[in-house]
């Protein structure tokens, strides 16, 4: 395998770079990594590998661009709204970098999946923003044996790991079990500043450019912790567990993770067929009903225990969010609560 004179161009920086040069630029052309999530990490992810040269990357996202994602997920704009992220993203790199192979999967990360999937690539990148798919996707690449880039934020603090690296400690040892359910919100809940996800994903990009090139001191044992409003970076140690000892992947991570299914769901086709027989309740955040809602009363989810008493209750309930997550945890508050409706579930959300 040979660069030609485009790429020789393309690529011009890294060759006269001593830690890289050409031996470096090949090994990068002959990779291929598998990036989990087109979102806020994928993004700086996606362009920085694409541009680096990684010959092969596939991306995994069964989401479409959402306006509220614009603040943060630079690889789109206002016309990609409602389109697949991880089509959108292959046309946008695809005119970065012609010379890389991209494999879109527009599908969910599951457990029937992981494993086949990982096995394409050679290393793995974890852009996603829930536990069941951190859990998940740490499982599935010990299995199969291939180092995992971690990356996560929250709110003006990220973190980057690599685990399983040369047999090095996993999520799993550093996060045994999972946190509570809806103790730790995701972004749509609490925020996130936007350049943080941009700085995070260039790290997870930057972690796979040294385990492909064999340059530098790869975050493997180790966890970074960076605050954009400090600049302060940490670094805290860790070592492999027996917890790293994975022999099967769970049966089922949202139970693993303290998730249940709500006891009844409907879909939005259904509901729109019978909307009269039901009040509808919108969990979401002022600023996100304010786009858009399909009626019914408001109460966001931080102030269901205060004001779940405000509910209408002479019909079954039928309770909804973005993605139906937030509206399962209103469901389990208010199922504790001496209501009498029936309480039901959008499934799958807004989305």
């Amino acid at each position: 395998m040979m660069l030609n004179k485009e790429e020789q161009i393309q690529y011009n920086r890294h060759l006269i770079l001593d830690k890289i040069g050409e031996t470096g630029q090949l090994k990068l052309k002959k990779s291929k990594v598998l990036v989990i999530g087109a979102g806020g990490l994928g993004c700086p992810i996606l362009q920085y590998l694409t541009a680096a040269g990684v010959g092969n990357i596939g991306i995994i996202d069964d989401d479409v661009v959402d306006q509220s994602n614009l603040q943060r997920q630079i690889l789109y704009t206002i016309d990609d709204v409602g389109v697949s992220k991880a089509e959108t993203a292959v046309k946008r790199l695809s005119r970065l970098n012609p010379f890389i192979q991209f494999d879109v999967y527009n599908e969910k990360l599951s457990k029937d999946n992981a494993v086949a999937l990982f096995e394409k690539y050679d290393i793995i990148v974890d852009g996603s923003d829930n536990f069941q798919t951190r859990y998940l996707s740490n499982d599935a690449a010990v299995l199969v044996n291939k180092p995992l880039v971690y990356g996560s934020i929250f709110k003006f603090e990220g973190q980057v790991s690599v685990f399983n690296y040369k047999q090095s400690a996993t999520y799993r040892c550093i996060y045994p079990t999972p946190p509570n359910p809806g103790s730790i919100p995701n972004c749509s809940e609490i925020g996130v500043v936007g350049v943080l996800p941009g700085i995070i994903g260039s790290l997870q990009a930057n972690e796979v450019i040294k385990i492909i090139c064999g340059v530098g001191e790869v975050l493997a044992n180790k966890l970074m912790i960076f605050d954009v409003l400090s600049m302060r970076q940490m670094i805290l140690n860790f070592n492999r567990t027996s917890n790293a000892d994975i022999q099967n992947l769970e049966a089922n991570y949202d139970f693993f993770c303290g998730i249940t299914s709500a006891k009844t769901e409907i879909t939005f086709q259904e509901l729109q067929q019978k909307l009269e027989k039901y009040n509808l309740l919108d969990v979401r955040e002022d600023w996100e009903r304010s786009q858009h809602h399909i009626g019914g009363q408001h109460i966001p989810l931080g102030q269901i225990s205060e004001r779940f008493t405000e509910i209408l209750n002479d019909k079954p309930l039928v309770v909804y969010c973005k993605s139906g997550i937030r509206s399962k945890f209103a469901i389990e508050f208010l199922e504790e609560q001496p209501v009498s409706y029936e309480l039901i579930n959008l499934k799958g959300g807004l989305s």
